[in-house]
């Protein structure tokens, strides 16, 4: 664990690498203990929800596929329970039993190949949400093919987010933020850099007032590779099994909860501005920032936080225009 500190009103960061990714706390107070809390808190859920190593109870799951439901802890059934009702929206970019398709992909990122198509296809035919077979009653989870793999990668961040920011609060902590490698969460009023799409680390495009809320922001330039004059980034569309292809570079999302961030990035990434815009307008609690490829900022609604355009290259509207 590392910390520092900065500014005038005494602001200590403290970093850990977990899930993979850098976590930063920070805090208005030096706090080594809460801190250490924090990290061995997350350490505990990624313990649950991993797919990246051999043991865990996610793993456990995939393990069994086609064979036997397994019985999994409640935070475990209840985030399952959660991403398969997001997974059955119809026409989702969500899907949480898209993990055979990250598996073919991740190599081909490590190779910088596509893969074929008919291994695309044969892995599509492994990731339907339907068969993954909930008992309430068991608190098992059964995925009905063999082969079949779920990954809650994309929305086990957000959930924790979402846990730390209940464990700072019951801890009477009333100024703090989280970010978990690209899930921010605050306590207090905070702002944060909205990032500049296929730029420099430091280069924002503009900067997210905010007071308590979770910020999350998904892009396609997070990672990638090029081929033939082509670029293949990581948002997969589980409708086609290759990477979305659309209008945007990057969409956040402004909410109470870290979860629902993780979980409307991907639907509203997968809409695209329009009918993005449309889905948002019967959801109060729920805001979005899309950042295009025309280099338009375009913002849903802006009931709870304030947006501040940093680079006068890109052209700023809401979804009416």
């Amino acid at each position: 664990m590392m910390s520092g500190i900065s500014g005038d009103q005494r602001l200590y960061s403290y970093s850990a690498v977990l899930m993979g990714s850098p976590i930063l706390l920070k805090l208005f107070s030096h706090d080594e203990a809460l801190a250490s809390r924090t990290f061995q808190l997350i350490k505990r859920y990624e313990d649950l929800f991993t797919v990246n190593r051999a043991h865990s109870e996610v793993m456990g799951i995939n393990h069994a596929a086609g064979r036997h439901p397994v019985s999994v802890s409640r935070p475990v059934y209840q985030l399952i329970k959660c991403a398969k009702a997001a997974s059955m929206v119809q026409e989702s970019a969500f899907n949480l039993a898209i993990g055979p398709l990250v598996k073919l992909w991740r190599i081909g990122f490590n190779g910088h190949s596509v893969p074929a198509a008919a291994d695309i296809a044969a892995r599509l035919a492994l990731t339907r949400p339907q068969d993954v077979i909930l008992d309430d009653a068991a608190g098992s989870v059964f995925l009905a093919q063999p082969g079949m793999e779920i990954d809650l990668g994309a929305i086990a961040k957000g959930y924790i987010a979402d846990r730390v920011r209940d464990d700072l609060q019951r801890q009477g902590v009333d100024a703090a933020l989280i970010n978990l490698g690209g899930n921010v969460h605050t306590l207090g009023a905070w702002s944060i850099g909205l990032k500049k799409p296929f730029a420099a680390d430091n280069a924002l495009v503009g900067s997210i007032d905010v007071v308590g809320q979770s910020v999350v922001t998904s892009g396609i330039y997070e990672r990638y590779f090029e081929q033939d004059g082509r670029r293949w980034h990581h948002i997969l569309d589980p409708r086609t099994g290759y990477p979305l292809d659309n209008e945007l570079e990057s969409v956040t999302i402004i909410a109470d909860d870290s979860l629902d961030g993780d979980i409307w990035t991907t639907l509203v990434f997968g809409l695209g501005v329009e009918k993005g815009c449309a889905a948002l307008r019967h959801r109060e609690d729920i805001e979005a920032i899309f950042v295009t490829k025309n280099r338009d900022i375009i913002l849903s609604s802006q009931r709870r936080f304030r947006f501040h355009l940093l680079d006068d290259s890109y052209r700023l509207t809401d979804c009416t225009a």
